[in-house]
């Protein structure tokens, strides 16, 4: 009964966790249409790659013992291929600051993995030992991935818009956490379970502010364009009493 539980709630976390990852799909879009990454930041792409990664080498039989975590390796392994996609598309519309500060960021995460991969093949003999080294590295990864979204919330605090917060990111955040923090638990392993200890939390938080929020967002200059051209004046006339009821 717990192994099928055990595996149960692992596909549950690989489904919540591939709606996770494909979620700034929607956010990518917007910017391959606009031609811009306009307030978006890539911090989150980044560390989220970093984590894929390092849970990906945890889940291969060279780590872990034998197939006991499989699940972990597909939906990183999905995660790596995406988070690359993403975070090439950020760098091909980001201003040239920007495209600097994401390439030093994805080099310093390429070293990372590097070096915590050939540590645990040369420097350490037995799955105990590279359980808990790579454990430790992917759990401090796991805690930036989690933490990065403060950027966002700060953005959203003090915009009073969730415009650069996208609702399913920050749902499908909180159901993966919550199922692989179950899986961890069941697993009876620290390195699986704690960091969702983070990541629940703050999926809920995101999804509180989204709430809260999510009526005083600001709507997108492009729609309302769209809108004024094909209803006419009196969406001009509406966007300027949005305008009056923002300053009061």
């Amino acid at each position: 009964m717990g192994v099928t539980l055990r595996v149960a709630v692992g596909i549950m976390g690989n489904v919540a966790s591939v709606l996770l990852y494909g979620a700034p799909i929607l956010t990518f879009t917007r910017v391959i249409r606009k031609g811009s990454t306009e307030e978006f930041s890539c911090v989150p792409y980044v560390i989220a790659l970093s984590n894929c990664l390092l849970y990906t080498w945890y889940g291969l039989p060279i780590v872990s013992h034998g197939l006991e975590n499989f699940p972990v390796v597909t939906i990183n392994g999905l995660g790596i291929l995406l988070e690359f996609m993403f975070i090439f598309i950020y760098i091909w519309f980001a201003s040239k600051p920007r495209k600097k500060v994401v390439l030093f960021m994805l080099l310093m995460v390429i070293l990372v993995f590097c070096a915590t991969a050939l540590v645990s093949i040369f420097v350490l003999c037995d799955h105990h030992h590279r359980k808990m080294f790579v454990g430790s590295v992917g759990l401090v990864a796991s805690v930036l991935m989690y933490g990065s979204p403060l950027v966002a919330l700060k953005q959203v605090m003090e915009t009073k818009s969730v415009e650069f917060m996208p609702f399913y990111l920050s749902l499908f955040s909180f159901l993966a956490s919550s199922l692989w923090m179950a899986f961890g638990l069941l697993s009876h392993d620290f390195f699986l379970a704690s960091p969702n200890l983070v990541g629940c939390p703050m999926g809920l938080l995101q999804l509180v502010l989204y709430f809260k929020y999510r009526r005083s967002s600001r709507v997108p200059e492009d729609i309302i364009k769209f809108d004024i051209e094909k209803h006419g004046t009196d969406l001009k006339i509406q966007k300027q009493q949005m305008i009056v009821d923002e300053k009061r």
